[in-house]
């Protein structure tokens, strides 16, 4: 595809056809080098669409709420984008689709554009282009994006770093307070969320989680000389019958709105931006050092002498080994 064929894309993109989306945010998730040249063109017309996270543990019933908000947002003629980041097989490397099979009646709805994306491994159980295709789906004029995690547990803050605000979701009865503390969750959570609240334990878990966000709050403020930090509120509902999901989503409205106001959107957009450029220069830096294989070969040559070996003496070797620029210099063999 020429340079001006590329550039139409996007601009098909932005008048709001789907194909031309869809073919976008594969070359994305493939880190085309279309894709890398297009984005650069297209960035100062981003930031309109609103992006929510959603996450917890699995089985907690995040899908089932997400494709209940998108049918509350619908009612009201808001457009949606919904990136469903699904465990990648083991064999292909693909996405598993369960989410798009869930969420099978709105993929019929033109309004709710939904992608599914393989983990692919990715630290924090986001692919590692998910903020690429929600920049597409930003681009194609969404005014919500939802991003959901598979739920991998420990890595969950992940998604609070893609998103203006984030959602977690918990069930009664799994233990799912003390994985939120062991994850990081209270420190990344906008919203709690108890789905399936008329099982029971919920009542104690909403306590338990009330609990642990007042401990959090005092020792944190007195340390640190902080502004009280805003305490995210407790939502009880069940998203299979509807209950309490247009609360949910007027909290939401009110929080988002909230962010754009105190200017709190704006400093996690920046902060996340940051942290998307550390990362593909780590990514590229690494690509780089790799592609021709001498890094591998010194890494070999040390290995087969054998001896008492230190990772980190090895690997301070090799980064010596490496100029300013990030390619390897040329191996002694080769000189």
């Amino acid at each position: 595809m020429t340079v001006a064929l590329a550039s139409d894309l996007a601009a098909q993109v932005r008048a709001g056809q789907l194909p031309a989306a869809a073919r976008l945010m594969t070359w994305a998730e493939r880190g085309d080098p279309r894709y890398v040249e297009l984005a650069a063109g297209f960035a100062d017309q981003l930031g309109a669409a609103a992006r929510l996270g959603f996450t917890g543990p699995p089985g907690a019933g995040k899908s089932t709420l997400v494709q209940a908000l998108c049918r509350c947002w619908r009612e009201q003629g808001r457009s949606l984008g919904v990136v469903a980041v699904d465990p990648s097989s083991p064999f292909t490397g693909g996405a598993l689709l369960g989410d798009r099979v869930r969420m099978a009646d709105l993929a019929l709805d033109e309004g709710v554009f939904i992608r599914s994306m393989a983990t692919r491994g990715a630290f924090g159980g986001l692919a590692s282009a998910t903020d690429d295709v929600a920049d597409v789906l930003d681009l194609l004029g969404r005014d919500l994006v939802l991003l959901e995690t598979v739920g991998v547990g420990q890595s969950e803050v992940d998604v609070a770093r893609s998103a203006d605000l984030t959602v977690v979701v918990l069930h009664p009865g799994a233990g799912d307070t003390i994985q939120a503390m062991k994850a990081g969750l209270l420190e990344a959570a906008d919203v709690y969320v108890i789905n399936k609240d008329d099982l029971p334990g919920a009542d104690r878990l909403e306590r338990e989680l009330a609990d642990a966000l007042e401990l959090r709050r005092g020792p944190l403020t007195e340390a640190h000389g902080q502004a009280e930090p805003r305490q995210p509120p407790i939502l009880r509902l069940s998203a299979s019958e509807g209950r309490g999901v247009h609360a949910l989503a007027e909290r939401l409205d009110q929080l988002l709105a909230q962010g754009a106001a105190d200017g709190s959107t704006a400093t996690r957009r920046r902060a996340n931006l940051g942290r998307r450029v550390r990362r593909l220069v780590e990514g590229r830096l690494l690509e780089r050092a790799l592609s021709d294989g001498k890094l591998q070969r010194r890494l070999d040559q040390a290995l087969a002498r054998g001896g008492t070996l230190s990772a980190h003496a090895l690997a301070e070797q090799l980064l010596c080994a490496l100029p300013h620029g990030g390619s390897p210099r040329p191996d002694e063999d080769d000189t």
